[in-house]
């Protein structure tokens, strides 16, 4: 292999690695801001666990995760140490776990919108998209007014399966709920420059 060769190569890769890195960047950017959800309802992002540990923090949520699934195999019904564990395991993106203990908190307690979409959105990261609207939906018919999954489906509709018009529809309903929300006219913006360049 030439020289020549092994920087096309490196170059590609290199550039690969960028472009992975500024979509990531662009889809977490049009997500709403994640509340995490306890026993007083919504908290702030940083009232459950801090996003992107360092060595030490991310010791210590392991070691909390795995004090909180020990203590659940004699305190299954425990819904808010079930809760907790759904919410730690979403700072460590262990979707599959995540989606584990939201399932068995939805069990116990099925009436939660937010919980409903967290779920949804777990399901989107592991790439069950159809799952995740199924979320949403049903997010919505137990709370109309429920922000967060008409955003997420939006985002599921819009910038994951292409349905620019159904996605549309989505957002006219996001304005009507929240007027002048930029997150809503950034997403629309998004969408609307993706079905163009189709």
């Amino acid at each position: 292999m030439s020289r020549d060769n092994v920087l096309s190569i490196f170059i590609g890769i290199l550039i690969g690695f960028i472009a992975g890195y500024l979509l990531h960047e662009v889809m977490a950017a049009r997500q709403p801001p994640r509340l995490v959800h306890g026993e007083e309802g919504p908290i702030a992002p940083g009232g459950a666990a801090p996003a992107g540990p360092n060595r030490a923090g991310a010791e210590a949520l392991v070691q909390e995760i795995r004090s909180l699934e020990a203590y659940l195999l004699d305190q299954p019904n425990d819904a808010d140490a079930v809760l907790r564990l759904a919410n730690l395991s979403w700072s460590v993106e262990n979707w599959s776990g995540c989606v584990e203990s939201f399932e068995r908190y939805l069990e116990l307690r099925p009436e939660s919108a937010g919980v409903l979409s967290d779920l949804g959105i777990c399901y989107r990261s592991l790439g069950r998209l159809d799952r995740a609207l199924e979320l949403f939906d049903r997010a919505q018919r137990l709370d109309p007014g429920h922000y967060e999954s008409r955003f997420n489906e939006a985002v599921v509709l819009g910038l994951d399966q292409r349905e620019f018009e159904a996605a549309e529809r989505v957002i006219e309903e996001l304005r009507a709920l929240q007027p002048d929300d930029p997150q809503v006219e950034a997403l629309a913006e998004e969408i609307a420059r993706r079905r163009s360049a189709a």
